[in-house]
């Protein structure tokens, strides 16, 4: 029979809190909380990889439109109300 050794002093202290507000052991604390995580992880969808992720976000999702405005810092500087923008900007 293997034991499990919780090194974590917060943890251990969390489990043996948990069990003693059940009328349980720490044993069956654990095992109950390995498998209410296990039965979420089955009922899960499985995850996908991020790539193909975001190649279908994007499909659905496409960038707007170019607009050709230049975005350069006197931009950002008017945007924070530092300084006018230039009129070749707008």
């Amino acid at each position: 029979m293997a034991s499990l050794y919780i090194k974590d002093p917060e943890t251990a202290a969390a489990v043996a809190r948990v069990a003693k507000r059940l009328g349980r052991s720490k044993t069956e604390v654990v095992r109950d909380a390995v498998r209410r995580v296990e039965d979420d992880l089955d009922k899960a969808e499985p995850r996908r990889n991020l790539v193909e992720w975001m190649r279908e976000y994007r499909l659905k999702h496409p960038l707007p439109p170019p607009t050709g405005l230049k975005a350069d810092k006197a931009f950002y500087d008017w945007l924070s109300g530092e300084e006018d923008i230039d009129d070749d900007v707008r």
